[in-house]
């Protein structure tokens, strides 16, 4: 296989993604197309943002393709035109159709954040981290229909070190993957790397995350609890309820004993406050109100002086 004859139209769109567009153009692949959800608002503005793959695409001189279905004729042809040999699709955000799937010769391929069969679905490194999983990975795949359910090409093993957040996680996880497609793709486009089906037995699935996600919840353990602050950060970030206001919950470790304190009660130790769950504390030490910057939880205590509140809100 020679890569500058070979043609890749690449599916992808967050910050996951960028990392393996960018390994197959410096391996000397041809990309004539690539395709990315379309710009969405973002921010306190709403301000009109293009996805991480549009930007990277751009700059790499690669046309960019955002529609807003795959279903249309006017996608299918799009494809057909880039005259793909493969399919490489990275985190792209939508089931792809059968229609799209036939389109290349040799077929498609998918970058997926996880140690598949375990964590199919939208949210693979959040999970992880939230059921305390020692290690995770990623695994290259053929597309099939059924989601992340395709034939194994190659996966390989990444620790989830202690203090891992999802962003910090990602990253490793997002460069690996781009790392082990480049590795993996000519054997498999030769035929010298036969794929593997799937133990089904072995299945987990994990959904898509949403906003509300991130509060915190009453029958949580604390080290679940904490396990929740690093798997939301960066988003939807953790959080309780305070007063009238959320607090976001940044960094936080655990402390076995709550002593008599019940679920909710928001408690000081060692000058740093602390939540108090079924079998332990909470500490918090970063936190923000809403509205305002992060900052250390001493100094949120600090601050709040005489009007420390003595519960929070847990869902």
């Amino acid at each position: 296989m020679d890569p500058t004859g070979t043609r890749v139209v690449f599916m992808g769109s967050p910050t996951f993604a960028e990392p393996t567009l960018r390994a197959l153009n410096s391996a000397g692949y041809l990309v004539p197309l690539v395709i990315t959800q379309p710009d969405r608002p973002a921010g306190r503005g709403s301000k009109l943002t293009p996805p991480p793959v549009k930007v990277l695409a751009e700059s790499l001189g690669l046309p960019v393709f955002q529609p807003e279905t795959l279903k249309k004729a006017e996608t299918l042809q799009r494809i057909r035109d880039a005259a793909p040999d493969v399919l490489v699709v990275a985190a792209y955000g939508k089931i792809i159709p059968r229609t799209i799937l036939e389109i290349p010769s040799r077929g498609a391929l998918n970058v997926h954040a996880s140690l598949l069969p375990r964590w199919r679905g939208a949210s693979p490194i959040e999970s992880a981290i939230l059921a305390g999983d020692h290690a995770t990975g990623v695994t290259i795949m053929e597309v099939v229909q059924k989601m992340d359910a395709g034939p194994i090409v190659s996966a390989t093993q990444v620790p989830i070190d202690p203090a891992d957040t999802a962003g910090s996680l990602e990253t490793r996880l997002a460069e690996r993957g781009a790392e082990l497609l480049v590795e993996t793709l000519p054997g498999w486009y030769d035929g010298e790397i036969a794929p593997h089906e799937q133990d089904e037995s072995q299945v987990t699935y994990c959904s898509l995350i949403k906003k509300e996600d991130g509060h915190l919840a009453a029958g949580m353990t604390a080290g679940e609890a904490e396990r929740a602050v690093r798997a939301y950060n960066p988003w939807p970030g953790a959080f309780v309820a305070y007063g009238e206001y959320r607090l976001g919950i940044w960094k936080a470790r655990v402390e076995p004993d709550a002593g008599d304190a019940a679920p909710g009660d928001l408690v000081v130790r060692d000058r740093e406050p602390a939540i108090a769950f079924r079998d332990g504390l909470l500490v918090l030490e970063e936190v923000q109100r809403q509205g305002a910057r992060r900052m250390r939880g001493r100094d949120f205590l600090n601050g709040e002086r005489d009007r420390l509140q003595s519960k929070v809100g847990l869902r």
